[in-house]
């Protein structure tokens, strides 16, 4: 990404940032602890939930028909909890490639894909994503064939969304668990394709 991305965190994270900071210094707060509790977080509340709810609807067609319905009862169906708000996977194909984003604030389905990365809540990224989605996906590596349509979701507190990806070439022999490995965060925002996702359509 551009390096706006980088800039330092301004408002409210850059405070909780500071505090922390502060607390570390005054002896008050273990780093590690608070590494500890980041991973906990993590584990709890992860991208790995959002990959196995992929790598399931790549090996279930009545389970991907399920999700692209109804993402949130999909979530809840895996015992995965959708705590605020409506969910909405939206479906990578060989024609249409999709692209989420928060203009006004940073919404993001985090229950599914962890906390969201500082360049989802960047000023650059949220402006560009509308108004220049191929050069935004450029900027992450991820350069699409003329003939692939980009659409781009913009999440709000009530709307939330998250990216099936093209299930990669090669794949066919491995199971649910191998499969969900391969899933990033960055491929269910839609910044990034997995493997030679584009050179075929995927199985149906």
């Amino acid at each position: 990404m551009s390096d706006d991305h980088d800039r330092p965190e301004k408002g409210p994270a850059a405070r909780v940032k500071a505090l922390e900071e502060m607390l570390v210094r005054a002896g008050l707060v273990d780093p590690a602890a608070l590494d500890e509790l980041e991973q906990t977080f993590e584990q709890r509340v992860g991208p790995h939930h959002g990959a196995r709810m992929v790598a399931k609807s790549w090996l279930d067609p009545g389970y991907r028909e399920r999700l692209l319905a109804d993402g949130a009862a999909a979530a809840i169906e895996l015992g995965f909890a959708v705590p605020e708000g409506r969910l909405t996977a939206v479906e990578n194909t060989s024609r249409v490639h999709n692209l989420i984003v928060c203009t006004l604030c940073s919404c993001y389905p985090w229950f599914l894909l962890g906390p969201p990365p500082a360049w989802y809540k960047s000023f650059a990224y949220r402006s560009r994503a509308v108004r220049d989605p191929r050069g935004v996906l450029r900027d992450f590596g991820t350069v699409l064939p003329d003939n692939i349509e980009v659409r781009v979701w913009d999440s709000t507190a009530e709307q939330r969304y998250m990216v099936i990806p093209v299930r990669p070439a090669g794949t066919e022999n491995l199971s649910e668990e191998d499969l969900a490995a391969l899933v990033t965060r960055d491929s269910m925002v839609g910044v990034e394709i997995l493997g030679s996702g584009y050179i075929q359509e995927e199985s149906k």
